[in-house]
């Protein structure tokens, strides 16, 4: 067994026989699409179809103490994350550098800084968090923290049924004891409450709460799920969809900077898009994106929460001293400390040339990451030292960071695909565990603050990206093991 990569134990032993095993994955199918797993097609693209979105037939261990730390700690990152966002200076003084290199990036910062100049309309936030951690390996199986997603972090909807999902194929297989392994998993109820404790506080009972949606939305169940779930938990609230065109084309703001789209008030904007440049084709929809930021409605995230999950102020948070601005418990520190693996500026100082030298060197410990969301925008081993080596002298490099590798322990089961072959082969994979915090509050005070269910992405062990939404990772629990 290879020192950087040993075994996690299986949840059950494996391989199944496999009559057993195809009669298994041909039911688990059913199952997810029945319970909503499941996405449109990209390739055979139709609104009036659903395929099963990809998952992993058998739960996968982890370690108990591990996911414990991961959730213990959401509400101090949900504090660190709303106290970064009301710092303008630190956020000014953090991305400096990188919106004069990353297009997208400074045209959020324009936006930021326009309704930080003219006054901030809506005082409080609303933060729908996911923080992404991997075991690592090299640090006697800790978590390490990936990122933190502070908009659309998605597969709170789905995520919710995995769990019930993992318990029938284990009672199909008659493994009754091990279903209390399965920890209870509650993001969809948890997200959509902070969504009605933001329209709430809005205080208008005939506002609507208001998703923006992609021109063509093919995880569309974990979506209409939390959608569902508002009218479920709240039969008078209504939620409409509409894309960054649709705002800037019908979206105005009444005398009070109410945003009215379509005649409605609107008390609440969850982004299920608005991350990346694709979703802004032209000045429009970033026109969009300002008259949405100087309304009155409750954002998910605010502008200054966008910008407090780029991956440059996550680089800057792991400096020494940082988080003595943000924390002030020891305790607090320490344990949001704990979680950071190593994360370098290439900004064009001492620090930044050293980061430059050390990924040049040794390409394999590192992770190269650009300002973006949505997953497939980093780059891996080799792939490193060439973009470097093009970079390097280019005021471009400040847009990026660079991220140790972690290196998570293998586990060994069955991914099923839509298309895939039955029975699945048996594959090494490793795991992403997503922890979601919701938070609430303006700068002066903190309203909400809670953490509220799980996700885990799991993907063959040898692909660098995990996106299940970008076709390379699948929907998975956790197997809770000492």
């Amino acid at each position: 067994m290879s020192q950087k990569n040993p075994h996690l134990p299986s949840c059950i032993p494996v391989p199944i026989s496999e009559d057993v095993l195809k009669e298994l994955v041909e039911k688990a199918k059913d199952w997810a699409i029945m319970h909503g797993a499941a996405m449109r097609s990209k390739a055979c693209f139709s609104e009036d179809s659903l395929n099963f979105a990809p998952f992993v037939l058998l739960p996968s261990t982890f370690p108990s103490k591990e996911f414990r730390r991961a959730v213990e700690v959401q509400i101090i990152l949900n504090e660190l994350v709303h106290r970064v966002a009301h710092n303008r200076e630190f956020l000014t003084t953090t991305l400096k550098e990188t919106i004069q290199v990353d297009e997208f990036t400074g045209n959020l910062f324009k936006i930021y800084e326009t309704v930080q100049d003219e006054g901030v309309t809506q005082r409080v936030a609303l933060g729908l968090l996911r923080s992404d951690y991997m075991i690592h390996s090299e640090y006697a199986n800790h978590i390490k923290q990936v990122e933190i997603n502070t908009i659309a972090s998605s597969f709170g909807g789905i995520a919710t049924s995995l769990p019930r999902f993992h318990r029938y194929v284990l009672q199909e297989l008659g493994c009754f004891e091990h279903i209390q392994n399965l920890p209870e998993n509650n993001a969809l109820a948890g997200l959509c409450q902070g969504m009605l404790e933001a329209w709430k506080i809005y205080g208008d009972p005939k506002a609507v709460i208001l998703f923006i949606v992609e021109d063509v939305t093919y995880n569309i169940c974990d979506q209409r799920l939390h959608e569902f779930k508002i009218r479920e938990l709240n039969p008078h609230v209504k939620v409409i969809r509409r894309t960054l065109t649709q705002v800037g084309d019908n979206g105005s703001l009444n005398s009070n900077n109410e945003l009215i789209i379509d005649g409605l008030v609107v008390s609440v904007i969850y982004f299920r898009a608005g991350y990346e440049p694709g979703h802004y084709p032209s000045k429009k929809e970033w026109d969009a994106r300002l008259l949405m930021e100087r309304s009155q409605a409750i954002k998910s995230p605010s502008i200054q929460y966008h910008l407090a999950g780029t991956k440059k102020v996550q680089q800057a948070l792991a400096k020494s001293g940082i988080l003595e601005l943000f924390l002030t418990e020891a305790k607090k520190i320490e344990s949001v400390r704990d979680i950071f693996t190593g994360l370098y500026g290439l900004d064009f100082d001492e620090f930044g040339d050293q980061a430059v030298q050390m990924a040049l060197n040794e390409p394999d410990r590192f992770v190269l990451k650009p300002q973006r969301e949505g997953g497939g925008n980093n780059f891996y081993g080799s792939e490193v030292r060439e973009v470097m080596l093009q970079m390097k002298d280019s005021r471009e490099r400040t847009a990026w960071i660079l991220m140790e590798r972690i290196l998570p322990p293998l586990s060994t089961g069955y991914i099923v695909r839509p298309a895939g072959s039955n029975p699945p082969p048996l594959c090494e994979m490793v795991s992403e565990l997503g922890i979601f915090g919701v938070i609430i509050g303006d700068s002066e005070k903190i309203l909400v603050n809670k953490q509220v269910g799980h996700m885990l992405r799991t993907k063959v062990s040898t692909a660098n990206e995990g996106g299940v939404a970008a076709g390379l990772g699948a929907l998975d629990s956790p197997y809770l093991i000492d």
